[in-house]
Formats: structure tokens, C-alpha cells, sequence
């Protein structure tokens, strides 16, 4: 368990039918549950500093996913898309008699919450979707989510940096390599100039280095493929669950209930943005990937786009969402903003 978690906060394990649970809680044992859901390769820990400064009407509750930070490491199905996390999220709901749920998603945890949403819209009173992942899944799709390769190459596993892989399954938390976790981190999950303070960027890398590393997990297998950039997605790990190839929450918009739902996201996000540094389509506009077949062909997937579409969607059919953009702010507002993230959230909550 993690010794460097601030005054408040306490890790706990919860044993479930599916997964043995790291889960950090803070505020009233008694109170409204929230529930916070990491991105990837991070932890429940990115959210600790947060959980200290939330009222205690709340319950709140930082679950770690599957092969993340201290939670039980097991296979992820990607042809499942992300109902490994959300399955295993719903156990532990149960294992811990939650009802009413916010729900919290940030990253690819806002797939999750997605997912969730889908599967148990019943639970939930409301849903805030941070820097969230794409209702179409990551890379490879044009606006309304038609794939750019029938076979969906240039999304999955086999896009993941091969250093960045290396170094993170060594633990390294120096950031004397480009690709180290920690050179990562201050490069995409946050935007140009933020400053962390160097206990709590120390205490991220090390969740970040929690991560389990393999086809299994994080970033997952791999299958060549004929069509650019050579490379499309295989049937196990993070990367390929959020592929288009299985990713899927566009159903989103016909949940019954409708939870309302709060959109916060970062105008210099470097990982979900219309111009991602992540996107296959990007990095060949870029001519960071050779022989890009041009923007016909592949295009950058327009991620905030898509989700906007989605989001209208939704309240067409008779749902509400808030869409909140901050300025000079990348991939984690919590962390950049944090009280800015925090009274947009609870001034949310209470509406």
C-alpha cells in the first residue's frame, strides 16, 4: 500500500468475486458515494490530493483498475472493449452496498464511466467525464466513426512507444530518458509549464510504475496489417480495449435513466484533443509516421469533436450535460486546477 498518501486518506482492499481491489477512501463512511476512476497508466493516487479537499457529505472512493497501482493484475479482454473495468468496477459497488453513485472519469476512465453509465445507468446520479477518451474509441475514425482501415490499423497495442514501454516496466522514475515515465508525465499529462510539487510528482511516478507492463496489460498485443501505418490492433490489453475495433459508447445518448453529465477537459491537451500527439492520423499529418496516406485516407481523429456529437446527442434525447473548458490546461485539470476542478464538480453535484 502507498505510505505517502496525504492526511485523510486511507488505502483499503476489497475483495470481490472478480478482482481483489486497491481502493483509496476519504471523507464520511456514511455520505454520498463518489467515485473517482483513473486513466491510464496512472493510479487511484493521482486523485489523492483532490480527495482531501472534498466536503464530507461525500464517500469518496479511488478505485485502482485491474493491472493498475496495487489492484489484483489479471488479463484484459479487449474484445470486450472496456467491460473488463466496468464489470469489475460494478463488484466492487456491490461488494461495497453503493447506490446513488457520482461517478468520476478521467482519461480512459472516462470510458469506463461511460460503460458504466450503459450497462448500469440505474446506479448513478451523475457522471463527470475528465479529459474523457472518445465515445468512438481511440484513433483511427473519422467524425462519425466510421474507421479509417477496415481492419482498424494505426489504434491498439502495437502504436505504444517501445521505449516508454521498456522504461516504465523498469520502473524507471528518473527522468533521464525522453521516453521515461516521469519525462512523460511533465511532457502529455500535463500542460507546458505546470510545476508539480516534487513529493507528489515523485509519489505519480511511482503509480505510474505500478502499471502492469505486457500483451495482457498495458499496452496489449499486436497483429501486422497491410494497410498503414503496418500495424492493427490484437484482442488483449488496455490499448486494444479502447481501439474502435471494440470500443464502443455511443449507446450513451439511449440510457434510461439520464444521469446529467459534466464534460471538463483542458484546451492544451496534448493526449484527447482534435490534434492528439497519440493519433496515429496526427502524428502522420505530423510526419512523425511515414508515408501517411493523407488526411482523405487517415485523418486525425477529432476526439472532442466526436464526444460533443455524442453529448448532443444525449440531450436531444433528453439528457443534460455542462461542458467546461479550461484554459492553458492539458490532460488533467484536477491536477493543474485542482480548485477550479473542484468547485465546478461540486457546484455540479449539488445542482
Amino acid at each position: 500500500m502507498d505510505v505517502d498518501l496525504p492526511a485523510g486518506v486511507t488505502a483499503e482492499r476489497v475483495t470481490t468475486d472478480r478482482l481483489d481491489t486497491a481502493i483509496l477512501t476519504a471523507g464520511n463512511p456514511d455520505g454520498t458515494p463518489l467515485v473517482l476512476v483513473h486513466g491510464n497508466v496512472s493510479s487511484s493516487r493521482f486523485f489523492a490530493e483532490l480527495m482531501t479537499e472534498l466536503p464530507d457529505t461525500y464517500r469518496v472512493i479511488a478505485p485502482d483498475l485491474r493491472g493498475y497501482g496495487d489492484s489484483e493484475t489479471k488479463r484484459v479482454d479487449a474484445t470486450r472493449g472496456v467491460r473488463d473495468f466496468s464489470d469489475d468496477l460494478h463488484a466492487l459497488f456491490d461488494a461495497l452496498d453503493l447506490e446513488d453513485i457520482a461517478l468520476v472519469g478521467w482519461s480512459i476512465g472516462g470510458g469506463v464511466a461511460m460503460q458504466y453509465a450503459i450497462d448500469h445507468p440505474e446506479r448513478l446520479t451523475a457522471v463527470c467525464l475528465e479529459s474523457t477518451m472518445s465515445p468512438y474509441g481511440f484513433g483511427g475514425t473519422t467524425r462519425d466513426g466510421s474507421p479509417c482501415q477496415p481492419d482498424y490499423a494505426g489504434t491498439g497495442g502495437g502504436l505504444a512507444n517501445d521505449e516508454f514501454v521498456e522504461q516504465l516496466a523498469a520502473g524507471d522514475t528518473t527522468a533521464e530518458s525522453d521516453a521515461s515515465p516521469r519525462t512523460v508525465m511533465q511532457a502529455f499529462y500535463v500542460a507546458p509549464g505546470h510545476e508539480f510539487d516534487p513529493a507528489t510528482a515523485d509519489a505519480y511516478v511511482q503509480a505510474m510504475c505500478a502499471t502492469a507492463v505486457g500483451d495482457d496489460n498495458y499496452p496489449g498485443d499486436a497483429e501486422p496489417s497491410d494497410n498503414w501505418p503496418g500495424v492493427a490492433p490484437g484482442d488483449h490489453g488496455v490499448l486494444n480495449a479502447v481501439s474502435p475495433k471494440y470500443f464502443d459508447t455511443t449507446d450513451l445518448a439511449d440510457i434510461d435513466p439520464k444521469p446529467p453529465i459534466l464534460w471538463v477537459h483542458g484546451d492544451s491537451d496534448q493526449i484527447v484533443s482534435d490534434t492528439s500527439f497519440f493519433d496515429a492520423g496526427f502524428l502522420g499529418q505530423a510526419g512523425q509516421l511515414p508515408d501517411w496516406p493523407g488526411e482523405d485516407a487517415y485523418p486525425p481523429q477529432p476526439m472532442n469533436a466526436q464526444t460533443r456529437d455524442v453529448l448532443d446527442a444525449y440531450a436531444d434525447a433528453g439528457g443534460t450535460y455542462q461542458e467546461e473548458l479550461f484554459e492553458d490546461v492539458g490532460h488533467s485539470p484536477h491536477v493543474e486546477r485542482p480548485e477550479r476542478f473542484r468547485s465546478i464538480l461540486l457546484d455540479f453535484l449539488a445542482d
